[in-house]
């Protein structure tokens, strides 16, 4: 009996490393795995910068112990930004406020002489409420004392000024506990808030939730 092979019938070969189609899969690989790397890479570029260990009030000078290291994404705004590769610049002082874990922006920072709001120590009675923290805004009205040993309608001295820093104030056995609240006070208002407490004014804290506006 004899086997004949049908016309037409086709063998198989073995790949060879000359095939175009092996070629062309490798190639593809190797791309996409190029691609995934690339990507991994462009997501990993993080960089060191400094952010506050704690809140930095404006006025308080910038210290190692106030400063953590964090990595972060900055990009193209890294430069604004305080960062160990430029280096800190210990000894100015924040003029604005820097909270806990907050980045250090380079504008926050400068020298004493460029601080165009200083805090002032106001001594208030009635309760303020749960948002009035250190960063929010305050409205300070004053009422000067009149000739009938009571005191003038209150007028606004001061509109959307910042809180420092708030401290309870010692009281006396069985006296209202009082608050010292640090407002930050810009230099032309300056003489008017002294001058009040001087003359011994009513002065009251109002928190004002839409800022300075």
């Amino acid at each position: 009996m004899t086997v004949t092979t049908a016309p037409g019938g086709a063998r198989l070969k073995k790949p060879s490393w000359r095939d175009p189609r092996l070629l062309v899969g490798i190639l593809l690989v190797l791309a996409s795995v190029a691609g995934v790397v690339s990507l991994v890479a462009a997501a990993d570029q993080t960089t060191e910068a400094f952010a506050a260990s704690q809140p930095i009030a404006v006025g308080e000078q910038l210290t190692p112990d106030k400063l953590h290291r964090v990595k972060v994404r900055l990009g193209d705004v890294e430069q604004h930004y305080l960062t160990p590769a430029s280096g800190a610049d210990y000894g100015l002082v924040a003029v604005q406020r820097i909270g806990k874990d907050q980045l250090l922006p380079r504008e926050s920072l400068g020298t004493v002489d460029k601080l165009d709001r200083k805090p002032v120590a106001v001594t208030i009675d009635e309760a303020l409420p749960p948002q009035a923290v250190a960063g929010s805004r305050v409205d300070v009205w004053v009422a000067l004392p009149d000739n009938r040993n009571g005191f003038s309608e209150p007028t606004l001295l001061l509109r959307g000024a910042e809180i420092a820093q708030l401290t309870p104030g010692s009281s006396a056995l069985g006296a209202q506990r009082s608050t010292v609240v640090m407002v930050l006070v810009p230099d032309g208002q300056m003489p008017k808030l002294l001058g009040a407490q001087a003359n011994k004014a009513k002065i009251s804290v109002v928190w004002n939730p839409g800022g300075d506006t």
